[in-house]
């Protein structure tokens, strides 16, 4: 049998205070408890009713993470420029978008967050949030919707979408412009993102591609995109958060029939997606914020009614656990 340090490479540790971020399988010596500690990975996953929004809509965006999370656009239908804040039990409405729209993407923070592409004409228009106000800022180079989004509101990526027909362009926002890079494999709308943490990595899965909705996903890497491991379920629409090594992925559309809509969730560990537990409302066209271990998932189809449902998302995580002495 291997011992400690043929595993991990080193012999057990001694520390006043816990590591940061310890991985699955450390175990050390905590000097101040005087107590032997180990990190296991909790695998309890459940998503659990959340507060409902003040305005239900479809095709809306989201940014933020799920005790600060933020709200706008979206069909409800009339479109509508609608944002709210939600704390972690409420929304709270806030002042509007500039520019009425749907078919979105959003990234950032409450306080910093980015808002780009959609159905108006031209759907090119971003708009940055300062936690108070949208501002105008500059244009997407090539105008569409039913894009995604991913990073943060000085670093962001502009993933596919819908011109007048479906589209593989991505863009890099540097905080001030867009700027073309290499597009996708393959061209797609409604696809999901949010799962990266800049323009400088990314991952894009799932969507409607020519032939369909499609499983596939793609990873960014700065520069080109890389064909990974599917989707467990393919669907178009749907959302999650995340890191490129540590994301998750929920609800969306299968197209198997009507209404086909799904509240599959799967995690991503940078290689492949897992099943874990489904939605309680399976619906797509929905908005998100969070990361794989709490999450968010708001608004979806069919607006007005289902369209104000807000899930809230507690997954798996590194646990720290002392070990007993009897």
């Amino acid at each position: 049998m291997a011992e400690y340090k043929e595993i991990h490479g080193t012999k057990i540790r001694t520390y006043t205070t816990n590591p940061d971020n310890p991985i699955t399988g450390e175990v050390w010596y905590n000097d101040t408890d005087n107590v032997l500690k180990f990190a296991f990975t909790n695998t309890t996953t459940a998503w659990s009713t959340g507060g409902t929004l003040n305005t239900g809509r479809e095709s809306l965006a989201g940014a933020g993470i799920q005790t600060a999370a933020l709200a706008f656009g979206g069909e409800a239908p009339p479109n509508t420029g609608a944002t709210e804040l939600y704390n972690g039990s409420n929304w709270t409405e806030l002042n509007d978008l500039s520019t009425v729209r749907y078919g979105l993407a959003g990234v950032g923070l409450y306080t910093a967050a980015l808002a780009f592409g959609g159905n108006t004409g031209p759907g090119a228009v971003t708009e940055s949030f300062n936690g108070t106000n949208w501002t105008e800022v500059n244009d997407l180079n090539t105008a569409r919707n039913i894009l995604t989004g991913i990073g943060i509101q000085t670093s962001a990526l502009a993933v596919g979408g819908y011109t007048t027909t479906r589209v593989a362009n991505t863009e890099a926002w540097n905080g001030t412009n867009w700027t073309e890079v290499n597009d996708m494999n393959t061209a797609k709308m409604r696809l999901g993102g949010n799962i990266g943490v800049d323009s400088t990595a990314g991952l894009a899965y799932g969507g409607s591609e020519p032939g369909g909705v499609t499983a596939n996903t793609e990873y960014y890497n700065g520069t080109n995109w890389t064909e990974m491991n599917n989707l467990s379920t393919g669907r178009d629409s749907p959302r999650g958060g995340g890191t490129t090594t540590a994301g998750v992925a929920f609800g969306g559309e299968t197209g198997g029939g009507s209404p086909g809509f799904t509240g599959k969730t799967e995690l991503w560990n940078g290689s492949g997606w897992t099943e874990v537990a489904d939605m309680s409302t399976g619906r797509p066209s929905h908005a998100s914020a969070g990361n794989q271990t709490l999450a968010l998932a708001f608004g979806g189809q069919p607006a007005p009614s289902n369209g104000a449902a807000t899930e809230e998302w507690s997954g798996s995580s590194v646990t720290t656990k002392t070990v007993s002495a009897s």
